[in-house]
């Protein structure tokens, strides 16, 4: 029986922008893949609580931004475990849960090279095939260096996602709107619009000047 091909995309998504959906969606075409899980996480291991947009407002975002586009799916499955979630545990959960579909990982190349430092790389490399966004027409000596450490020291199976050079991220986002910029074009209108609405990402100074 042939599986259901699942990618999940994770991250804080604060706020969610076009350099992650244009990357979910490569994924999909690239990989033939049936649906993308779009997976805001409670509380990243690697970064402080503090600073973090609250959680209600992630999944607002993250649910305007994916409206409408066929195969994504919000999972609030991290979001809906207690304290800190790890990759390895999520893929441990799903697969146990969910026999039938095989899980493809997607992550930026700046996470591969951290990959070690992860909680059991171990076993999320034998649980998924990890896909690697490389921006550039050809992968690097370095990125092929560590798919290929990655592969012959966990046994993993990582593979090359080849996406347009679109440099977007979320801190830059956020700085824009503390400075007043427009962030249009960058995200979804209806993220904009919800971010204008519920005054996010401005200091309190500035949402007292506000009001």
């Amino acid at each position: 029986m042939n599986k259901i091909k699942t990618g999940i995309m994770g991250g804080t998504f604060d706020p969610i922008h076009f350099g992650h959906l244009i990357l979910a969606q490569t994924a999909m075409e690239q990989f033939d893949l049936d649906e993308v899980l779009v997976m805001p996480a409670k509380a990243p291991p690697h970064k402080s609580r503090n600073g973090i947009t609250p959680a209600a407002h992630r999944i607002a975002m993250t649910r305007l931004a994916i409206a409408g586009s066929p195969g994504f799916r919000l999972s609030l499955f991290e979001m809906e475990r207690e304290g800190y979630t790890y990759t390895y545990e999520t893929l441990q959960l799903l697969t146990s849960q969910n026999p039938d579909r095989h899980y493809y990982f997607i992550m930026g190349a700046d996470s591969l090279f951290d990959f070690q430092k992860w909680r059991n790389p171990q076993i999320i490399a034998s649980l998924c095939t990890i896909l690697v966004a490389n921006r550039s027409e050809e992968p690097d000596r370095e990125l092929l260096e560590q798919i290929e450490y990655i592969c012959r020291e966990y046994g993993g199976d990582v593979r090359l996602l080849r996406i347009p050079a679109l440099e977007i991220s979320s801190r830059a986002l956020r700085d824009k709107v503390r400075k007043c910029a427009s962030i249009r074009y960058y995200t979804p209108d209806a993220v904009v619009d919800y971010i204008q609405e519920h005054r996010l990402y401005l200091s309190q100074e500035e949402n007292h000047l506000q009001e």
